[in-house]
């Protein structure tokens, strides 16, 4: 696949996190809508910042741009941030973490191929889906089932899971311009997005074999679906008729828009069993978000 499709893959030192004081928001969209507190993540230095993994502990992954503008992965834990890039690592994104602390992404070597890792308490495992050109993790549950997606030889993007050392493809049905699956809970069910022959991207929700689209109402031409809890609350973003991009939530049939505020841009990306979600917001820069629930809920 060679569409938009493949920009929507989410592709030691210690310092201090710096977290700016929160702000609170209302997002007006339904009957869900609940009001959060925000604070953005930014790394000491970074160029940019990213916040892309997050588990119930309230751990943090994700990536920043150094001063060199060399990209690398990092852990937010209890306010402390420690850096990890894989061996041969040009290029590192940290974007899952589940409740063991395993962390799950990507990176670059020097030949420029992507390849995915898990990094399990200071050992790293690579990893590619066979004969693959190019493999992303996307999303990991507690149970080591991992999803992703993965570009095969002729250039094209499909979803993959895998699980107990077994590889499975995902392509959602309607999908011409590729697939991604980018989260998986502990259930087993997954969420990804697709593009149709039309160029339009949709979410989708994958649950006991069965396929369910996914699309914001009143949405421009792309909805994204980044990860289902074990609740079953689905996070994500999509854009609206002036091509501005909001995130949102999806709980029980009932969408939730959510938007840093001030930012002109805000993109769920996880969410956990406390309905804390992390992203990504664009105001004068790129930044990582926590957005938490007023009041927080009971995991």
């Amino acid at each position: 696949m060679k569409s938009k499709i493949a920009a929507l893959i989410l592709s030691s030192c210690v310092a201090c996190a710096v977290v700016a004081p929160a702000q609170t928001s209302t997002p007006a969209v339904s009957p869900a809508s609940t009001s959060f507190s925000f604070a953005a993540i930014n790394f000491p230095g970074a160029a940019r910042t990213r916040a892309l993994g997050l588990n119930d502990i309230g751990d943090i992954v994700g990536d920043f741009v150094d001063s060199s503008g060399v990209l690398h992965g990092y852990e937010l834990s209890q306010g402390n941030l420690t850096t990890f890039d894989p061996p041969g690592s040009i290029q590192t994104r940290g974007l899952a973490i589940n409740n063991r602390g395993v962390i799950g992404g990507t990176f670059l070597d020097s030949r420029h191929v992507r390849h995915s890792y898990l990094l399990n308490h200071g050992v790293f495992t690579i990893f590619d889906f066979p004969s693959a050109i190019g493999t992303s993790l996307q999303g990991m549950n507690d149970l080591d089932q991992v999803v992703g997606a993965y570009v095969d030889s002729t250039g094209n993007t499909h979803g993959f899971l895998l699980s107990a050392g077994n590889f499975t493809t995902i392509d959602s049905p309607g999908a011409v311009q590729g697939s991604v699956a980018g989260g998986i809970n502990d259930r087993g069910q997954i969420v990804g997005n697709f593009g149709d022959a039309s160029g339009i991207t949709h979410g989708f929700l994958l649950s006991a074999g069965n396929f369910t689209t996914i699309d914001f109402p009143g949405a421009l031409d792309d909805t994204a679906a980044f990860d289902i809890t074990a609740n079953g609350e689905i996070v994500g973003f999509y854009d609206d008729s002036n091509g501005v991009i909001h995130g949102f939530t999806l709980i029980g049939g009932n969408f939730n828009t959510v938007d840093f505020p001030g930012a002109f841009l805000t993109e769920a990306v996880r969410a956990n069993e406390a309905g804390q979600m992390v992203g990504i917001y664009n105001l004068a820069g790129q930044h990582g978000f926590l957005a938490t629930p007023n009041p927080i809920q009971k995991p």
